[in-house]
């Protein structure tokens, strides 16, 4: 009788076969196994939507992500780089997130991502909502030091919000709890893609008050993706040293993103989005990235989770080429 198929040989088939982690990388659950290996970079999922203020679901999006693609990442074609043979990926599995238990699932991210960070590992965290930041950020934030560590925001909203009915852990208010901590510095926070109706005024001069810069939709198209993604990073390097990216895919217009929560009419396309988190990667000390708010109940076609997933493999690629140049990713 012939032999069954090994595990290599579902690892090196199809996309499809084998283990569901992110681009079939390695799986490892311990921190011990982080020491050994001793990674580039280490995928985290952070199944938390508990904080979604319309359509939840957004638990089920580190799963997603994580398969949604169906080409191995051999060449990359504009870089001219095999990211996954320069660097070594992993996947770090998922923080714990019970249903209803805010405290205990952000602590278990921090956590999770700390594990990764303090390591001097890069973490891609795939959620969840966009509250997942907040501790996300913050766990590299102190690997790295409260004020060397900038933070590039693309977002259809702000999420700024002093509270959201009460709850000051909702989706809508991350960026706010991770100023007043000090986790980032206020005047290092930078938010691209702004539209739409919210926040209020009176958000937006407490935005002001901190130093906080943003560029709306608008200014995109007006002066054009490339210029503003300049004048972003230099901002948020105004005194830092490292950049944290968090893309909240909603900042993507909803025809190319319609698994989301909160989508919002007249946002970016997936080329300038692409674009410019390579242009990111290669620019800056990237230490952290995160890539949230799918919604799979809500995709179609997997248009969302596509692009989410590509969302993270240019930043991985971006790093591949630092590296490959005699860098540190």
């Amino acid at each position: 009788m012939p032999e069954t198929p090994n595990l290599d040989a579902q690892v090196n088939g199809p996309q499809y076969l084998g283990p569901a982690t992110f681009m079939k990388a390695r799986a490892l659950t311990e921190p011990e196994e982080l020491d050994g290996v001793a990674p580039d970079a280490a995928i985290v999922g952070a199944p938390w939507d508990d904080g979604t203020t319309y359509r939840p679901g957004a638990r089920f999006g580190p799963r997603a992500v994580r398969v949604a693609n169906y080409q191995p990442p051999s060449w990359h074609l504009d870089l001219q780089v095999a990211p996954f043979e320069v660097l070594t990926v992993v996947d770090y599995g998922d923080a714990v997130c019970y249903p209803g238990l805010t405290e205990q699932a952000h602590e278990a991210i921090r956590a999770r991502v700390a594990e990764v960070a303090s390591r001097k590992i890069v973490p891609f965290v795939i959620g969840g909502d966009h509250s997942i930041t907040y501790p996300s950020a913050t766990a590299v934030a102190d690997a790295y030091g409260r004020g060397k560590v900038g933070l590039v925001h693309f977002d259809a909203h702000a999420d700024t919000g002093k509270s959201t009915w009460g709850n000051l852990a909702s989706h809508a208010t991350p960026m706010r709890r991770l100023i007043e901590s000090g986790a980032i510095p206020g005047r290092n926070f930078v938010q691209i893609g702004l539209r739409g109706y919210w926040p209020e005024l009176e958000t937006f001069e407490w935005m002001r008050a901190q130093g906080m810069r943003w560029h709306l939709m608008g200014e995109l198209l007006d002066r054009g993706v490339e210029t503003v993604i300049g004048q972003a990073i230099q901002e948020a390097l105004d005194g830092p040293e490292f950049i944290y990216l968090s893309v909240d895919i909603d900042v993507l217009d909803p025809g190319f993103a319609p698994g989301t929560g909160t989508p919002e009419p007249g946002g970016m396309q997936p080329a300038d989005l692409l674009r410019a988190i390579r242009n990111i990667g290669l620019r800056t000390k990237l230490v952290g990235m995160d890539v949230v708010e799918v919604s799979p109940p809500y995709d179609h076609a997997e248009i969302t989770a596509q692009n989410a997933n590509r969302c993270i493999l240019e930043a991985i690629s971006a790093l591949a080429v630092k590296k490959s140049r005699g860098g540190t990713p």
